[in-house]
């Protein structure tokens, strides 16, 4: 690992968190995609398949910063164990229903319950906030925690699809409710390095999603997550109707992988100057990217085409972050940054819906012109939403790179 990655680590505790936040996300990529996947095998359907975890996506848009709110108020382990309990026996209660073949609307009733798992993401980042703060290494730590999300959608799929396929339906969405319950106990079982509850009186009683460069972060985030909700499920249909639903793990993995190491890349880079131009160009990235899938023919073509589709995704999340911290008060941190998630939940959801119900009409080839018109939706907000993103709320008007520059005057 490089050296400044290196150095994140030593704060004691850090690797533990860093590890457990690994495991807990995993369900991220699993579940939507293990349901999709458990849902087509037994019956076939691909539109109930997608929008089950259309479902679940929603579930989370709403439950998520509801969690994340409470967790700042009242600490993560008081919250997130009770939280993620009642998510794993909505899961428990889905697999049963899907393998029983129970009537559809029990489905729905058990994705619903799923969306009460917590945004463990926010969580660490929230603990990385809290240690390096202020400083460049919070870039390089968010930058970590991007590329540890890519690995989740690297290793997720091919696992959950994998089993599903391999091994029974069941497989993938229930190692997911594994990996969900011993990465959030693990994590809260860590003390030392959990944000310690802001005070009532700190907190306004109005919601963190009222800062106007916020809301435009959730909305570009809502066509953004359209895109990889699609992606998701069409590409699995592409891969069966190529004769090889296997290998779309395969195929996604590649699309995770360019995220991945566009990310462990941006990481080890500094930057000067406002972070919003670089945003701005993220989404333009990810939007041109899309346009190349509505070409592809064979399954080779589109792992190139998502492998470069990729590399705009984890520079664009990280500066995401940065903006964040402009554009929340501190007391409600982990909730700014669970509305983001709550963005991309609402895309997914809508991605995954859509794609499956054109997959049905159209076939899975016509299915990526659901991404393709999300990105040109995302680019939009981001124009039209940008003089929003200059002005950080009061008091937090200063990025990382900012706060270097005025150091190094300072110095000077």
């Amino acid at each position: 690992m490089p050296s400044p990655y290196r150095a994140l680590f030593a704060v004691p505790g850090t690797r533990s968190f860093a590890l457990a936040g690994f495991l807990g996300r995993m369900p991220l990529s699993m579940m939507g995609i293990g349901v999709v996947t458990m849902v087509s095998q037994l019956t076939g359907r691909y539109g109930l398949a997608g929008a089950l975890s259309a479902t679940i996506a929603l579930s989370a848009a709403v439950a998520g910063p509801q969690v994340s709110r409470l967790v700042d108020r009242h600490g993560q382990r008081r919250v997130l164990r009770p939280a993620t309990l009642v998510a794993l026996t909505a899961a428990a209660l889905l697999l049963l229903a899907a393998h029983f073949t129970w009537p559809d609307w029990t489905l729905f009733v058990a994705c619903v319950g799923i969306g009460c798992v917590p945004s463990v993401g926010a969580m660490v980042r929230a603990r990385w906030a809290v240690l390096y703060r202020g400083t460049p290494q919070l870039h390089t730590a968010y930058s970590l925690e991007s590329v540890i999300d890519e690995m989740c959608f690297i290793f997720g799929p091919i696992i959950s699809i994998g089993l599903s396929t391999a091994w029974f339906p069941e497989a993938g969405p229930l190692l997911a409710a594994c990996f969900l319950a011993v990465g959030v106990f693990w994590l809260t079982a860590q003390k030392s390095t959990e944000p310690v509850p802001h005070p009532r009186e700190q907190h306004t009683g109005r919601s963190a999603l009222r800062s106007p460069g916020l809301q435009v972060l959730v909305v570009a985030f809502v066509a953004t997550g359209t895109i990889f909700g699609a992606v998701d499920v069409v590409t699995v249909a592409f891969a069966e109707e190529q004769g090889h639903k296997s290998a779309a793990s395969l195929v996604l993995a590649v699309y995770a992988a360019g995220s991945c190491l566009a990310g462990v890349v941006f990481g080890l880079l500094r930057f000067k100057g406002a972070p919003e131009p670089r945003w701005l160009l993220g989404i333009c990235g990810m939007a041109v990217s899309m346009i190349p899938l509505l070409l592809v023919g064979n399954l080779p073509f589109l792992a190139v085409a998502l492998f470069l589709a990729g590399l705009s995704i984890a520079p664009t999340m990280i500066t995401t972050m940065s903006l964040i911290e402009q554009h929340v008060p501190r007391a409600q941190l982990t909730e700014g940054m669970t509305w983001t998630s709550t963005g991309l939940a609402v895309g997914v959801a809508l991605g995954s819906s859509a794609g499956g119900w054109v997959i049905d009409a159209e076939g899975a080839r016509t299915g990526y012109v659901v991404p393709a018109v999300a990105g040109a939706v995302a680019v939009a907000v981001g124009f039209l939403g940008y003089r929003r993103l200059k002005r950080p709320a009061p008091g937090r008007g200063g990025s990382v790179e900012q706060h270097n520059e005025r150091e190094e005057r300072h110095v000077a």
